[in-house]
């Protein structure tokens, strides 16, 4: 009911998709042959390898939605779905160009300056170029038009003050497009800008917030009064809002929302083909994939929305929700499907190993992005505005 009325209809691939997912493929299966693939969960987070991003750039493979006039690609978004549908799948290490690729590209496409376009999206595209977002605050949550952090008018341009938290890559990325109020209204969604903050600024401070497993992936992002030039504003004063919306219709959709966990769901099907399957067994794995082609579906719908130029926040927050739970089901039902004790401290690749990672992930599955509380009504007022 709910796909008929938000007008979702199933979506074909372009035939042309099919020798680029091949190409992708014998791409994959030489760098497993070298080691940098370990089909490991959560990759597009975790998985930092700025070295795996120039050889994916040397192919065309980031910014490929990026006009060509900017260095990108020129192809189109479900060329863009296949190529990184076949990363996530592997569990490749992505994390580097993935906030880039995926919105900062896009949104300074869409509102920069051309001296923005022209400086930045060439060199995202060539993999050269990394950027974290600066939205979530403490007090804030999913609730983004409650941030704090302010950037004030100066003589020269504009100074920025605050904490962003949840900042991934930020002590590791170059930039961050961050959200700060710039006027005070009554209207909590006006008088928000958005910035392109250097991540190396004196000013900028990150400290860790570590994952249950150890690793080191978000930050406090401090920003203590950074000194920005009136060319580091994104788009118009007052315009962030908008502008942050758009942004999350990209964050939200993509596959990464529910293809986290499929590499624990590949490596699970290897583990039964090599001991004695019953019937149970085979059932919930079906089940699993069944879930998984359904969700996918969804997804391809909101890729064929946006290449076609329509608005998608809706859709995009039915997939992130159905998505994301669905990741943290898999794990569940993959514990139980084979019991097998996890280690985080076995060899790295190793069954053991990779469900230990999917485990210790899996509290973030369903709060990244917004948490699924406040996409429920994105949702519903969605539907009611539809019926």
């Amino acid at each position: 009911m709910a796909l008929s009325v938000l007008g979702t209809g199933a979506v074909q691939l372009p035939p042309e998709t099919r020798q680029l997912r091949q190409e992708v493929r014998d791409f994959l299966d030489a760098e497993r042959a070298a080691g940098t693939i370990l089909g490991r969960p959560d990759s597009w987070l975790t998985g930092w390898d700025p070295a795996f991003t120039r050889r994916l750039a040397e192919r065309g493979w980031v910014g490929m939605a990026l006009p060509q006039k900017y260095g990108g690609g020129g192809r189109g978004n479900l060329e863009r779905y296949v190529v990184i549908e076949e990363l996530l799948a592997a569990g490749a290490p992505v994390s580097a160009h993935w906030v880039a690729d995926r919105q900062a590209g896009p949104s300074i496409l869409r509102h920069g300056t051309e001296e923005q376009r022209r400086h930045f999206l060439p060199r995202i595209a060539a993999g050269a170029c990394f950027f974290s977002i600066g939205m979530s605050e403490r007090d804030s949550g999913s609730d983004l038009a409650s941030v704090q952090a302010r950037a004030v008018r100066t003589d020269n341009g504009w100074r920025l003050t605050g904490t962003k938290m949840w900042t991934g890559g930020a002590h590791v990325n170059d930039y961050a497009i961050v959200l700060a109020r710039t006027d005070d209204s009554e209207d909590r969604h006006a008088g928000l800008s958005q910035f392109i903050v250097d991540l190396r600024d004196p000013h900028v401070r990150t400290e860790p917030i570590r994952l249950l497993s150890g690793e080191h992936t978000f930050n406090y992002c401090h920003l203590e009064g950074v000194e920005l030039a009136d060319d580091a504003l994104l788009g118009r004063p007052g315009d962030g809002w908008q502008q942050v919306t758009g942004e999350l219709a990209l964050e939200r959709s993509g596959p990464e929302r529910f293809l986290s966990t499929l590499p624990l769901l590949t490596a699970l099907v290897g583990q039964l083909r090599r001991t004695t399957c019953g019937p149970e067994q085979h059932a919930r794995v079906g089940r699993l994939t069944a879930r998984l082609s359904s969700i996918r579906q969804l997804s391809l719908g909101v890729a064929a929305a946006l290449e076609a130029g329509r608005p998608a926040d809706v859709h995009a927050a039915l997939v992130k929700d159905l998505g994301t739970r669905f990741e943290g089901e898999l794990v569940n039902e993959v514990r139980e499907i084979l019991p097998v004790t996890a280690r985080f401290d076995a060899t790295r690749g190793t069954y053991p190993e990779l469900l230990a990672t999917a485990i210790l992930h899996s509290p973030g599955y369903t709060l990244r992005g917004g948490t699924n509380e406040i996409l429920r009504g994105i949702i519903t007022r969605g539907l009611e505005l539809s019926s």
